[in-house]
């Protein structure tokens, strides 16, 4: 029985006893526990900075300035961004910002529109 590491996500996990061991990051889990938890919450939750809760598709409005890296100026606190994607990570919404193109941007810097 192999299945990922629920810690890093790595592929070459192996049981010990009853449970089981990622060779990569040393966690151990027992994976009855686990498949019993992760079918409890597969729905992925993000709110924005008011604690609104987000959707795919929804319009976000940048709350500061946010420096990028290679580019000359911030993303300035105002900004509208249509059709966000929610991902999971900590930049949790992949989206393409107006003059900036394509970006990751953390859910803690914007608020629904």
């Amino acid at each position: 029985m192999s299945s990922n590491c629920p810690n890093c996500n790595s592929p070459y996990a192996y049981p010990t006893d009853t449970l089981m061991m990622c060779p990569e990051c040393g966690h151990e889990w027992n994976p009855a526990e686990v498949e019993t938890e992760s079918t409890h919450d597969e729905v992925l939750q993000i709110k924005d900075v008011n604690g609104n809760p987000l959707v795919d598709g929804d319009s976000v409005v940048i709350i500061k300035d946010l420096p990028v890296k290679g580019a000359p100026k911030p993303i300035k606190a105002g900004t509208k961004v249509k059709s966000i994607r929610l991902v999971e990570g900590d930049h949790n919404i992949d989206c393409k910002v107006p003059g900036f193109g394509a970006m990751a941007l953390k859910s803690e810097f914007v608020k629904k529109a």
